[in-house]
């Protein structure tokens, strides 16, 4: 794939771009990837050619703009294996679509006294909406650690289930360590129970091929800026059997069947979680960026991404005052880090005014800060159209920083 990164470069106009007058160096695409032109293009042309609200339309643009989200919602369907189209729903992201089950799940199925399981190494958005369900509903919430590498002891798990656990929600790769959980083997120990189990993939989507009929998920969700897409769209992919016994999570139009003031009826799937006019545009131009990645091919990304990751590992690690923060035996795109005497925000600004652009802080994951002890890390995020070039930059920059505070 090293042959090809001077054309995928030149597909993300971003990339061209100078910061304080030098070349841009992306490294934080675990907050949000880059879009290549071809979303760009597809946002602006049919906001300039085809805009109509879609679904209830008998004109021409509404029939065009409706027969490509649903198009796209084929597409998706298609990229992650699902086994009908009405099980991929579409929301504002990883976050809305995770607390959309939180709550309809927990309204459907949760009781005083049931259990929910996550893991140690969760980002906020799949903490505190079950929080909250166990709140609302007087439940318990439990936890699966890890270790100080940041491998998930699943191991654990048997011992945390009992009979009230009646959800499982995991992430597949975290966001602050970048280990990649074994989450077949979770899911295999959870339906032995007939437990569910949420897949968060908002960090495994663009780097690893995701087939949620092999992995027998009964939930998987990511977001579609994530995976060089527009902002404020995202995937809920939930089994049909679950889905319908869930109650709508928002009322409004489009969710609907029939309404009167003595009763409402609500839409079948997948517009029964589709309350209101949905993001068409913005979903249309997920689906070209799926379409991109799938042309440059999965496998050779997750190649790539890892023959990257290796060698800026290898080359961190020449830096006895730097100290990786995540070392388990299996990792996606995401080197996170602490420095001897440097805050992590200090050697971002200063790596910032040479163009680097990394992450600095908790990552929406404050109890894997608490783990280790720490306020925060900083963080460089990989993604295919990195370069090897760009590491050798962001390692000298490193020891720049150093040199600056001596």
């Amino acid at each position: 794939m090293k042959n090809d990164i001077t054309k995928i470069r030149m597909d993300f106009p971003i990339l061209s771009e100078k910061i304080y007058g030098k070349p841009l160096v992306y490294f934080d695409n675990a907050a949000t990837t880059q879009k290549p032109r071809i979303v760009i293009d597809t946002i602006n042309e049919y906001y300039s050619k085809y805009n109509a609200n879609i679904h209830r339309g008998v004109h021409f643009l509404s029939n065009f703009t409706t027969t490509a989200t649903e198009n796209a919602r084929e597409t998706i369907r298609k990229f992650i294996n699902a086994g009908s189209h009405d099980e991929i729903i579409f929301t504002r992201g990883t976050t809305e679509a995770i607390n959309l089950v939180a709550f309809s799940f927990g309204e459907a199925f949760i009781s005083e006294g049931d259990e929910i399981i996550v893991s140690e190494m969760e980002h906020h958005s799949n903490i505190v909406p079950w929080q909250m369900l166990c709140e609302r509903k007087k439940a318990v919430l439990k936890v699966i650690p890890f270790d100080d590498n940041g491998n998930l002891e699943t191991e654990k798990l048997n011992n945390l289930i009992s009979d009230r656990t009646k959800l499982i929600s995991v992430t597949q790769v975290s966001n602050a360590l970048g280990t990649i959980n074994p989450v077949e083997d979770i899911i295999k120990t959870a339906h032995l129970k007939n437990i569910p189990v949420l897949i968060d993939g908002a960090q495994a989507a663009q780097h690893i091929k995701v087939d949620v009929q092999k992995l027998n998920c009964d939930f998987y969700v990511f977001s579609g800026h994530k995976i060089y897409g527009p902002t404020g769209i995202g995937v809920l992919y939930g089994k049909k059997e679950l889905l319908n016994q869930m109650p709508p999570y928002q009322g409004g139009g489009e969710m609907i069947s029939k309404v009167t003031f003595a009763k409402t009826t609500f839409n079948e799937l997948p517009f029964k979680f589709e309350a209101g006019t949905p993001n068409y545009i913005d979903t249309i131009a997920l689906a070209k960026a799926i379409e991109y990645i799938e042309n440059t091919g999965l496998d050779k990304i997750e190649k790539y991404e890892s023959e990257l990751l290796e060698y800026a590992t290898t080359k961190i690690k020449t830096l006895d005052w730097i100290k990786i923060t995540g070392e388990a035996k299996h990792k996606s795109s995401v080197l996170s880090f602490v420095m001897d005497g440097i805050h992590p925000s200090d050697a971002g600004v200063l790596l910032d005014q040479m163009g680097i652009a990394i992450r600095t802080g908790t990552h929406c994951a404050e109890p894997v800060m608490q783990h280790f002890g720490i306020t925060g890390t900083a963080r460089a995020s990989f993604a295919f159209y990195n370069t090897f070039e760009e590491v050798d930059k962001l390692i000298e920059g490193l020891k720049r920083v150093k040199q600056m505070f001596g």
